[in-house]
C-alpha cells in the first residue's frame, strides 16, 4: 500500500504536500516528459528543414498530432514508456520505441519513422531534458518562492527601520543598530543572489556522440550543422554550449547549484539569529491555540520554523555542494555516474523549498518586543564610549580611546550619571558637548534608519 508514511525520504513522505509543484519538473514522469517533447520538435525540425528532403515538411495535422502529445503526455503514458523500458533496460531508448508504436498509424511519421531520434546519442536527448527541467523549476517555483522571502525581509526592514536594538558584535554589547537595517543586511545579500540566479545561462548540446556531429556528417555532409543545433537549441529557450564531449559537461548547473547553495546559507545564517533573538526575548512568537510548544512544558513556544528551516537547508546544501563537485567530473568523453546523481536535483531543491516555506511561516509569526530591546539598550551606556572617544579625538585631545577605555571598562556598572560627568570635563566646543549630552543608546544610530528605508 502506498502512503506517505511508508516514503524513505521526508519530501515523499511528511513534506510532501509542501514540494507538489516540484513535481511536475523534477520526477520521473517530469523527465520522461521532457524526453518526449525533445524526440518530436527535433523530428518536426528535420521536416522543416529543406536540405533534409528524406523527411518531408509534416502536414498541418501531423504537427498537431505531435505536439499534441506534448501537450497531453499523462501518467499512463510515461507508465507505458517504462513498461518498454524493462525489455529495453535503456531509458532513452524506450522512449523511441514508444513514439514509434505510438504514431504508427499515421502515414507521414511511419514513412519516416526511422528519423526518431536521428544521430542522436542518448544524452543529446538527457541534457536537453534536465536543462528544461531545471529552468522551468527555476523560474516557475524556487525563483517566485525566493522573491518572496525577499520581499518579506524588506518589508520587515521598512517597518523596524526605527526600531533601535542593542547590536552584538562577539557576543558582546557593541553599537547600536535598528532592527530594521538588520533585516536590511539580509535583503540585501539575498537580492544579490537572487540576481546571480536570475541571470543563469541554462547551457545545451545536440551534437552527437562525441560532440562532433559525426553521425550528422556522415548524412548529410553539406549540411550546417552547428548552426541546426543551435537554433533548435534556443528555440528551446535554452543557450548552446558548442563544444562538448558525448555530455554536455555540467557546468551551467555547477554554477546554478553553487547560486542556491549561497542563498540557502545566508538563509540559515537569518534562522540562527533569528532563533537567538527569540531566546532573549527580542522577539515573541504568535500563539496558536491547538499548537504545543513543548511535551512537558506547557508555557512554550519553541521557534520550531526557524530550527526546521535551517535543518532542511543543511540537507539541501549538502546535496546542492555534491552536484556541484560532482557533475562536471566525467571519465573520457563519457561515463554515467552523473545519471543517477542527476535525478537528485529536485530532492536538494524539495528541501531547499521545504526550508523557504518553514522560514516564511515563522516571519509572519514573530513579534517585536520593544520592552526588552529597550531594556537592554537603557543597561548598556557603556556603548556610548565609541562617539564620546570619537569626538575628544575631533577635539584634539589625546590618548581619548584610552581614557574612555579606564572609564569603561570593569566591573563597575556605567550609567547616564557616570557618563556625563566625564563629558563635563572634557574641554570640547559647546555644540559637540551638548550633542554628546543628549546622546543615549537608543539614538546613536548613525544611518541605520535611512539606510533600512532604502533597502
Amino acid at each position: 500500500m502506498t502512503s506517505a508514511l511508508n516514503a524513505l525520504s521526508t519530501i515523499d513522505g511528511r513534506y510532501s504536500d509542501q514540494v507538489d509543484n516540484l513535481r511536475p519538473f523534477f520526477s520521473e514522469f517530469g523527465l520522461i516528459k521532457n524526453r518526449v517533447k525533445i524526440e518530436i520538435l527535433w523530428l518536426i525540425s528535420l521536416s522543416d528543414d529543406v536540405e533534409i528532403k528524406e523527411v518531408p515538411k509534416f502536414s498541418k495535422e501531423t504537427k498537431q498530432q505531435l505536439n499534441l502529445i506534448i501537450q497531453h503526455f499523462s501518467l499512463e503514458d510515461a507508465e507505458s514508456v517504462k513498461t518498454i523500458e524493462k525489455d529495453t533496460n535503456h531509458d532513452v531508448k524506450a522512449i523511441e520505441y514508444w513514439l514509434k508504436n505510438n504514431l504508427k498509424s499515421n502515414s507521414e511519421i511511419q514513412a519516416v519513422s526511422e528519423f526518431i531520434h536521428f544521430a542522436c546519442t542518448s544524452e543529446d536527448i538527457n541534457n536537453l531534458s534536465y536543462a528544461l527541467m531545471l529552468k522551468e523549476g527555476m523560474e516557475q517555483v524556487i525563483i517566485p518562492s525566493i522573491e518572496i522571502l525577499e520581499e518579506h525581509l524588506s518589508v520587515k526592514a521598512k517597518l523596524y527601520s526605527s526600531i533601535p536594538m542593542l547590536a552584538r558584535t562577539h557576543g558582546q554589547t557593541a553599537s547600536p543598530t535598528s532592527l530594521g537595517k538588520e533585516f536590511a543586511n539580509v535583503s540585501s545579500r539575498i537580492s544579490r543572489q537572487i540576481g546571480i540566479i536570475r541571470s543563469q545561462d541554462y547551457l545545451a548540446k545536440m551534437n552527437g556522440a562525441v560532440g562532433n556531429y559525426n553521425a550528422h556528417f556522415s548524412a548529410y555532409p553539406n549540411k550546417d550543422w552547428q548552426d541546426f543545433s543551435k537554433v533548435f537549441i534556443e528555440s528551446l529557450g535554452l543557450k548552446q554550449n558548442a563544444y562538448t564531449t558525448q555530455i554536455e559537461p555540467h557546468d551551467f548547473m555547477a554554477e546554478t547549484f553553487h547560486s542556491i547553495l549561497r542563498f540557502n546559507t545566508i538563509l540559515i545564517d537569518l534562522n540562527r539569529d533569528l532563533w537567538s533573538y527569540i531566546s532573549i526575548a527580542y522577539f515573541t512568537q504568535k500563539t496558536v491555540k491547538k499548537e504545543v510548544g513543548s511535551s512537558t512544558m506547557p508555557h512554550k513556544v519553541n521557534p520550531i520554523d526557524f530550527e526546521n528551516s535551517e535543518g532542511n537547508l543543511g540537507l539541501a546544501n549538502a546535496l546542492l555542494s555534491h552536484l556541484a563537485e560532482k557533475l562536471p567530473l566525467s571519465r573520457w568523453q563519457r561515463d554515467l555516474t552523473d545519471s543517477t546523481v542527476l535525478r537528485n536535483i529536485g530532492l536538494a531543491l524539495g528541501y531547499s523549498l521545504v526550508a523557504y516555506k518553514s522560514c516564511l511561516k515563522g516571519l509572519d509569526k514573530i513579534e517585536v518586543n520593544e520592552e526588552k530591546i529597550n531594556m537592554d539598550l537603557d543597561g548598556a551606556w557603556e556603548i556610548l564610549a565609541e562617539p564620546i572617544q570619537t569626538v575628544m579625538r575631533k577635539n584634539g585631545i589625546s590618548n581619548p580611546y584610552e581614557k574612555l577605555k579606564e572609564l569603561t571598562r570593569g566591573s563597575k556598572k556605567i550609567n547616564q550619571h557616570i557618563l556625563h560627568e566625564f563629558i563635563n570635563t572634557l574641554e570640547i566646543s559647546p555644540e559637540d558637548k551638548n550633542y554628546l549630552i543628549g546622546l543615549t543608546p537608543q539614538t546613536y544610530l548613525g544611518l541605520a534608519i535611512q539606510l533600512a528605508n532604502n533597502i
